[in-house]
């Protein structure tokens, strides 16, 4: 722990520097699942990209001490090696422990244990003065609560302890055919009633086909079976063999897949569900099992995100994920197929009350409520725009504006395209506003400001240059800079910082270079005016001997009394 404590020393003296000036601040973590654009610089930023590290398992207690940037895959390779896993392990690998804390994370397990943050026992976190303080379930419930999805507006999580659960080494996957948004909403509801389902989510490819996929742990593989897997450069991205499964299943089969475990929890990994494709599709290449084997070095979300980052072709798609009410959900899919007609679609059940008794705090207090709580159908609505920036903002719009109309929610990890008013209509400001408030937050950017997208700025920003504009234009040409990023690697969140524009590094070195110069000429100057100065003494020293010997010794001292003078001036 020293070496944590260190770390955690030193964020939070940059935090108490930011509090001093009252200055706005925002958090480094090393890398993001988000797809809002960056904004941070080295003198805006707490810097935390060195938490890391797992500082312990309790295989007894069945809980694990992690640092917030442990990424997700990491975590579990260490759980699964004492027999255990985090009960709700998002779907790319590239998740930190405390991105999933701070933002609002669910996956195919989340109808029954909720997001990640429901699976978190407490947190250490560094409070907007920079105190180190720690908040649970049960100790300062307000600031736990508070500070799930708060995407570090209350403060600076730099500690997670997660629950675990037994874990197995495989999930039968168990796939079956909807032809009806209603029909696959009971097919929801009759796998959640069922004790022994581990997993749950679907992938609608129209709206008369949608696939759902049922999993449970097992630690065997029947005889006779096979294991299927899809992290090797040769296996299917698993939207494709839920794809090929529709077969089989019009014509009465059944299909059941036995998957390892982790291939399964990271089973979206390639391809980054299916979003990978429109590269395909952007640079006119064949989309087959060659190609995506030849492109793999690419086909992980972890390069993805950065070569999205860094083109920002994002700002041509939606990307959203949101939540509408079950009994809403068959009307919605309907106006998702009218609207925007962008498919696969990702379904996955939540589960989003919160049952402890404590809970009504921060953005989503309401959850802690069960009459105003109905359980959600998350729908992961993600494809391009046809058009310009602004008629993909215009689509991102009308699906924002849909959700609350439906009562359902959107999840902040994507762009939002709300006016503030909008915005705070729409999430609960007085609890998350009472949090802030309580722990000396309010100097922060609130959650608003963090996920909003300033389009006019974003606008003037590209314009500077002819070539960000210029790139900006062609899809093709943005998607060729991502590409270039993505192997390159390096940071893609943190700006650089520019040489001030009054003193560039260059003109700085040549100034420098001039003043050594003018510096060495005044120096053989004085050194010639000295020398000057020596040889007129000698000659007065000559001709007062040769006139007057009486007055030598008065002349010879002087030269020499004058000569600690002369030291000291030089």
């Amino acid at each position: 722990m020293d070496a944590h404590n260190a770390i955690v020393t030193k964020v939070s003296e940059r935090v108490k520097h930011f509090h001093s000036l009252q200055q706005p601040f925002r958090i480094y973590h090393g890398s993001t699942n988000s797809t809002r654009q960056s904004h941070r610089n080295a003198d805006n930023t707490v810097d935390t990209s060195k938490l890391t590290n797992i500082l312990s398992i309790d295989k007894e207690r069945s809980t694990a001490i992690v640092e917030p940037n442990v990424p997700l895959d990491a975590l579990l390779d260490e759980t699964l090696k004492v027999g255990l896993m985090p009960p709700v392990v998002m779907e790319l690998p590239g998740i930190t422990v405390g991105g999933g804390f701070s933002g609002t994370s669910g996956e195919s397990s989340s109808f029954r244990y909720g997001a990640f943050d429901s699976t978190v026992e407490s947190i250490e976190i560094v409070l907007a003065d920079g105190t180190i303080s720690k908040a649970s379930r049960t100790e300062k419930p307000d600031l736990f609560w508070g500070a799930a999805s708060a995407f570090g507006t209350v403060g600076v999580v730099t500690l997670v302890e997660v629950r675990l659960k037994p874990a197995k080494k495989y999930v039968a996957l168990t796939y079956s055919l909807s032809k009806s948004a209603t029909e696959y909403c009971q097919k929801f509801r009759e796998e959640i009633d069922k004790n022994e389902i581990d997993f749950l989510d679907g992938i609608s490819y129209a709206t008369d086909s949608t696939v759902v996929c049922s999993g449970v742990l097992v630690d065997e593989i029947p005889d006779g079976q096979k294991q299927i897997t899809f992290s090797q450069p040769s296996d299917p991205w698993f939207y494709l063999r839920a794809q090929d499964v529709q077969k089989p299943l019009k014509e009465g089969k059944a299909v059941v897949d036995y998957v390892p475990i982790k291939d399964y929890l990271f089973r979206f990994d390639r391809g980054g569900f299916w979003t990978a494709r429109y590269a395909f599709k952007y640079f006119m290449t064949p989309f087959n099992s060659v190609t995506r084997r030849a492109l793999n070095r690419f086909m992980h979300t972890r390069d993805m995100f950065r070569a999205m980052h860094k083109s920002g072709i994002q700002d041509f798609h939606v990307i959203q994920d949101v939540g509408v009410p079950f009994d809403r959900a068959p009307e919605f899919h309907q106006w998702l197929d009218d609207q925007l007609s962008m498919y696969p679609i990702w379904l996955c059940p939540l589960r989003v009350r919160r049952d402890d008794p404590d809970s009504g705090h921060g953005l989503h207090a309401e959850f802690a409520d069960p009459a105003t709580t109905p359980e959600l159908l998350n729908y992961g609505v993600w494809g391009p725009v046809d058009g310009t920036r602004r008629d993909a903002m215009e689509a991102n719009r009308r699906l924002e504006h849909k959700v609350q109309d439906f009562g359902g929610k959107k999840w902040l990890y994507g762009q939002a395209y709300y006016t503030e008013e909008e915005f705070w209509a729409h999430y609960n400001r007085g609890p998350y506003d009472a949090v802030r408030e309580k722990y000396g937050a309010g100097y922060l950017p609130n959650v608003y400001d963090k996920v909003k997208v300033d389009f006019e700025a974003e606008e003037a920003a590209r314009n500077e240059t002819a070539v960000k504009s210029r790139l900006y234009k062609s899809k093709r040409l943005m998607g060729l800079y991502g590409v270039y990023h993505a192997y390159k690697g390096g940071d893609y969140l943190m700006k650089k910082e520019k040489p001030a524009k009054t003193q560039p590094v260059e003109e700085k070195k040549a100034e420098e270079k001039v003043e050594k110069k003018k510096a060495e000429e005044t120096k053989a100057e004085e050194q010639k005016t000295e020398e000057n100065k020596a040889e007129e003494n000698k000659a007065v020293e000559k001709k007062v001997d040769e006139t007057t010997p009486v007055e030598t010794k008065a002349v010879e001292t002087k030269p020499e009394e004058s000569k600690p003078e002369e030291k000291k001036v030089e």
